[in-house]
């Protein structure tokens, strides 16, 4: 018994059962070719799966209850057995000590399995509690044989039933309550109450209540439906929130003015069943289905209608193998889209959609006949239980063909709601849609359904073609576009083009119909925006010459220009306006888009018609144009062009001089010939403030001076020369102007005095001679003091007087006896000077320091008296050879040079010196090698000095060679890596 739910599969050699295909093919519907193949790589499992349960009862099961994975069976005469399906190893047991001549008559589950209801074919009943062991008798119920129970969905729990329906064999529909606890003192029964609120008939007599169901529907509405042999009745009313304790006694009161609503058939075989299908736990049933003689009544719930909560009702008539007389159905369970009927020895699973026998599996003998059918509504799976066997049903993806059934019933939509993770499915489905709605002629929406197939595009297109449907071919190509990927670009470029040609002709057709005017500007609306969709943006751009060609030739200008600027070629937009003499709405489109090529490419068309408005989006522009390219348009019309198109040049070369400060030599040139030609009188300003040095002039000079040259401006050309620092000419063009132009051009030559003393007596000599103002020559003098009286008397003819020079000549022979004094003074200064630096160095002769004898060398510390060495005045003292290897590394090359060969002559010389030793002869040799070793020591102590003169000039430590190493590395970059290696 501890394996009671182990699953598995039935042996390979059990009978399997018949599952009827309800699958429709393509060619049944008559539907075209649809581009997905259906390959299947396994057998796709029935929708029905039955498993048998492992288990061989010790007795004969008589009856069996499933509800919220707590299974509930009667085994035998007196034993109940509950097994908790989540905990299958620990079976309970419990024994029932009823009387012997009382068997089981039914078992009622509450749904969430905390509730046992035990009917006894003695008209008493048991109450069993799942955490209980204890049954305990419901006394109140003594007396009714219990056919149904309705329990109470919303205020139960797991101790108290709430108020529930209890319906009996007379018909007669009971409320009660049944508590779990043991109650007071005085009242230990588990049934709080047991009250009769109604009463059921048929034909008259009471008729026993084989079901009752009690639904709670929005808005606070109760539904209790219920049902007897051949009768369905439904009871609705309103419960006041808050008062669902008070029970069921006012739904009842509601209904006792009118007579019941109920549902009647003739034939009565004995008993009926309802059943619901419920899509979620805890949610209203949507659907119900019941069992009766004359067939099945299913259809669904509808909690908005008044009269009745029955909706799209229809009744399965049996089918004719199923006969009353051994062969009646026995229980009913409802799914979503099917209903399974049990019969003593097979179980039918008919389609609630077309009421169709999908499914039929046959029981073998050895099992028994099939008592009883039960769903589980919290699992959704079916079992069915013989008196040796128990079995139980997978319901496996039950919706996977309900689309066939729904598309052959023409219901597109809930058949494309059943298809959508297939897409082999929802292709058949949309194209058998697509072909209902063409023959209804219904093309627009034909044309929807169309796109969104696999089937043949040239199929499609030519059956709309043929039908000569424009329009609804035009939204079947928009739609298959719109499902492109962008990867397939023929096909996008093939789609855009032909939907071009389409609204073109379409365009074309509704503007020869005045009538038609609002749907042509409608179609142009849709066009446009066709044109200028972001998703097939790259296409049209890709293929706008052959968009451009079929625009041009229909002949619509309005939407060429249109697409031109959506594919920003203005440069064509800016054509077309040209072409129709529009410049203004040329320019217009040049400067909204600021395209510098394009500027460079129209300025010379639009400058010959509207140059003040070019002029002014040129400066708009700015610095983004070059005016170098500019040039071109403005040299062609300046020289033929009207005063305004020369006034509007000038202005913008301004600009670009004055506001932008280019200084390209081009524009500055061009400049100067407007001036020139047209305003000399900015001429001359414009070479002023342009500056005097070269490096501020950004035009050529030579070009300068032969256009001034050429148009007679001589000041202008004297201030070119001055630039150019020709100043001999600009003093002889000068002295054509005014002399005090020339006097201003003489004294620029600062820095050579020879040269201006030539071109002061130039302007003396044009003066004497050509004005022949000995005044002025006069005033020449005293404007330049290079010039001297002598200097321009030759320039004066003979019979000239000398009393216009008296005042000259004095002052000159004054000036020469001053100067003769200053030189006099200078030469005594320099002798005192010269005998003060004597003194100075006799005295530095005898300067003296002393050294005590533990002085040390500021170089290497050691003693300093061992060694030869120097003191200088800041107190610092070194070993010669110290301060020799400090001083040898700052030493230009030069020095260093020269230091190695004083070092080899004072070697040379002391070797020399030493080699001497022998005695010369007395007659006559003393002398000369006297003199010799006179000279030798003369020599040493020349070069000893030298050597001093260069390392020894300056203390090492406080002299300028100690500043002049401030920047250079302790270590020589040359010897670091040798240095580096000797620290590690």
């Amino acid at each position: 018994m501890s394996s009671i739910l182990d699953e598995y599969e039935d042996s390979l050699n059990s009978r399997h059962p018949v599952q009827h295909s309800s699958r429709l093919s393509a060619a049944n519907i008559g539907m075209t070719h649809s581009g997905f193949v259906n390959v299947r790589l396994e057998e796709e499992k029935p929708i029905f799966n039955k498993q048998r349960i492992d288990f061989s009862p010790p007795e004969k099961i008589n009856h069996f209850a499933v509800c919220n994975n707590q299974l509930c069976m009667s085994l035998g005469k007196d034993t109940l057995l509950r097994i908790d399906l989540a905990k299958p190893d620990r079976p309970n047991q419990v024994e029932l000590g009823r009387k012997e001549d009382s068997r089981v008559h039914k078992l009622f589950l509450d749904p969430t399995g905390s509730h046992l209801v035990i009917s006894l074919s003695t008209s008493e009943c048991l109450y069993l509690n799942r955490n209980t062991q204890k049954v305990r008798s419901l006394s109140r119920w003594r007396g009714h044989l219990i056919e149904s129970v309705g329990w109470n969905k919303l205020l139960r729990t797991e101790t108290n039933t709430g108020p529930i329906l209890v319906g009996t064999s007379q018909g007669i529909i009971f409320e009660a309550e049944i508590s779990a606890s043991e109650g007071s003192l005085f009242n230990t029964n588990p049934d709080q109450y047991f009250k009769q609120v109604h009463s059921l008939e048929e034909d008259g007599r009471p008729a026993p209540v084989c079901c009752i169901e009690v639904e709670r529907g929005p808005e606070s509405k109760v539904v209790i439906i219920a049902t007897t042999r051949k009768r369905l009745f439904q009871f609705v009313g309103r419960v006041a929130e808050g008062s669902e304790q008070q029970g069921f006694s006012a739904i009842f009161s509601q209904n006792q003015e009118l007579l019941p609503s109920f549902q009647e058939f003739p034939f009565n075989m004995g008993y009926s069943e309802i059943t619901f299908y419920t899509p979620k736990l805890r949610s209203c049933p949507k659907a119900f289905a019941w069992m009766m003689g004359n067939g099945v009544l299913y259809g669904q719930l509808d909690y908005v209608k008044l009269d009745s909560l029955l909706s799209d009702v229809q009744v399965w008539d049996y089918t004719p193998d199923i006969d009353f007389s051994f062969n009646k159905p026995i229980s009913i369970v409802l799914t979503q889209f099917h209903f399974l009927l049990l019969l003593p020895d097979r179980v039918k699973a008919i389609c609630t959609l077309n009421g169709q026998v999908v499914y039929e599996d046959v029981f073998p003998d050895k099992f028994g006949t099939l008592k009883k059918m039960i769903k589980d509504p919290a699992g959704g799976l079916v079992w069915i239980y013989t008196e040796k066997a128990v079995f139980r049903y997978h319901i496996q993806r039950e919706a996977r063909d309900v689309w066939q059934m729904y598309m052959s019933m023409n219901k597109f939509d809930l058949a494309k709601e059943y298809c959508r993770d297939r897409p082999e499915c929802m292709d058949m489905v949309l194209a058998k849609e697509a072909e209902h709605c063409f023959q209804d002629k219904r093309y627009l929406e034909s044309a929807k359904c169309y796109a969104l197939t696999q089937n043949y595009f040239e199929e499609i297109a030519l059956k709309f073609i043929e039908a000569k449907q424009e329009e609804a071919l035009k939204e079947f190509l928009l739609k298959k576009l719109n499902n492109l990927k962008q990867s397939e670009k023929t096909q996008i470029t093939l789609l855009v083009t032909w939907l071009t040609e389409l609204y073109l002709n379409c365009l074309g057709l509704l503007q020869s119909d005045e009538g038609k005017h609002g749907v042509f500007q409608e179609t142009r609306d849709e066009f446009r925006k066709f044109l200028s969709s972001s998703k097939h943006k790259e296409c049209l751009y890709n293929n706008r010459t052959t968009i451009y060609d079929l625009l041009a030739s229909h002949g619509n200008v309005d939407d060429m220009v249109y697409f031109s600027v959506i594919m920003q070629d203005y440069e064509r937009v800016i054509s077309h306006h040209c072409q129709h003499d529009d410049y203004s709405a040329a320019l217009e489109v040049l400067s909204k888009h600021c395209d510098e090529k394009l500027f460079y490419k129209f300025s010379p068309i639009l400058m010959q018609h509207i140059p003040k408005k070019v002029v002014d989006a040129w400066i708009q522009m700015g610095s983004r144009l070059e005016p170098k390219k500019l040039i071109p348009a403005l040299v062609n019309y300046s020289q033929m062009g009207s005063t305004q198109q020369v006034n509007e040049t000038i202005r913008y070369m301004e600009f670009c001089v004055y506001q932008l400060t280019v200084t390209e030599e081009a524009i500055h040139n061009y400049l100067l010939s407007l001036y020139a030609k047209y305003k000399p009188d900015s001429l001359l300003w414009y070479l002023e403030q342009a500056g005097s040095h070269l490096s501020d002039i950004h035009y050529d000079l030579k070009y300068a001076l032969r256009l001034c040259a050429e148009h007679g401006y001589l000041q202008a050309c004297v201030l070119v020369y001055k630039i150019m620092e020709l100043y001999e000419e600009a003093v002889d063009l000068a002295l054509q102007v005014d002399v005090d132009l020339a006097k201003t051009c003489a004294d620029l030559p600062e820095d050579d005095e020879e040269l201006r003393k030539k071109l002061w007596l130039k302007i003396a000599c044009h003066v004497v001679q050509e004005e022949k103002d000995v005044k002025k020559a006069m005033n020449c003098l005293s404007s330049c003091n290079l010039l001297k009286i002598e200097d321009i008397l030759p320039f004066f003819p003979d019979f000239v007087t000398i009393d216009h020079f008296k005042e000259a000549i004095c002052s000159s022979l004054e000036e020469y006896n001053q100067h003769i004094d200053e030189l006099k003074q200078e030469m005594e200064e320099a002798t005192e000077s010269a005998k003060r630096i004597r003194e100075d160095i006799q005295e530095m002769r005898n300067k003296y320091g002393v050294v005590e004898n533990q002085e040390k060398c500021a170089a290497c510390d050691f003693p300093l008296l061992n060694r030869p060495f120097y003191l200088f005045l800041c107190g610092h003292m070194f070993h010669y050879d110290c301060l020799f290897q400090e001083v040898t590394p700052h030493l230009s090359t030069y020095k260093q040079t020269k230091l190695d060969e004083l070092q080899k002559k004072l070697a040379a010389a002391t070797q020399t010196s030493k080699s001497r030793h022998r005695p010369a002869p007395k007659e006559e040799g003393g002398d000369t090698a006297s003199l010799g070793k006179g000279s030798a020591g003369v020599s040493r102590e020349q070069i000893k000095s030298d050597i001093d003169d260069i390392i020894a000039c300056e203390c090492v430590y406080c002299g300028e060679l100690m500043i002049k190493s401030i920047d250079k590395p302790f270590i020589d970059p040359q010897k670091f890596e040798e240095e580096k290696s000797s620290w590690l």
